[in-house]
């Protein structure tokens, strides 16, 4: 017979629940190739303790899973597997670039893919391009886009796409001014969309 509580619901459905918050954790540091090491350090939180939550040995609480979900930047309700409430609208969270503008992610659950909407501004004229590990693919929806990409320095106009490996030099503003609307698939190192831009000529 399952445990109730005061209230009478059972209690055996929670424990179930909280059970697979520390797989669901380790695969999620997995997937977005964390060390604990390096998790640690972002979160605050020790190396024992993630080690001890990722393996069971350690109850989820509201003060080790909201650090982890700022991590991972998913939503905490990701990390419980909290059951579905019936409202089905998407709440975005706009978040600020580094660089002037704005980016909502789009992307709901964790996975070597993420989907992004940007607001691109005009970041000025000197290209500042950058470094890291990925491969972008980018949709432009609204407006016109300056992406400078190692050597090459193009245009892109509503409707069209690039998509690049991001260990090469890249940067993005807008080409006239006016914020760009566009979209952004982000994955891992090998992770392809599959559609290309069209080389120049």
């Amino acid at each position: 017979m399952d445990e109730r509580d005061a209230t009478g619901t059972t209690t055996a459905r929670h424990r179930a629940v909280l059970d697979e918050v520390g797989p669901r954790l380790k695969r999620l540091r997995a997937q977005r190739g964390f060390t604990l090491a390096v998790l640690a350090e972002t979160t605050g939180i020790s190396k024992s303790t993630l080690s001890r939550l990722e393996s069971g040995q350690r109850r989820p609480s509201l003060e080790l899973l909201l650090p982890l979900a700022d991590a991972y930047q998913v939503p905490l309700d990701d990390l419980v597997g909290a059951p579905e409430v019936g409202d089905p609208r998407v709440r975005l969270t706009p978040r600020p670039l580094p660089h002037g503008g704005t980016s909502v992610a789009l992307s709901r659950t964790p996975g070597p893919l993420q989907a992004y909407k940007m607001i691109i501004v005009d970041r000025g004229a000197e290209p500042e391009p950058r470094t890291h590990e990925g491969y972008e693919w980018l949709y432009v929806l609204n407006g016109r886009l300056r992406l400078v990409l190692a050597d090459r320095d193009l245009i892109l106009g509503p409707g069209e796409v690039a998509e690049f490996d991001t260990r090469l030099p890249h940067w993005f503003t807008s080409a006239d001014g006016h914020p760009v609307e566009l979209l952004s698939l982000f994955g891992r190192q090998g992770e392809r969309m599959h559609v290309r831009a069209k080389p120049a000529p």
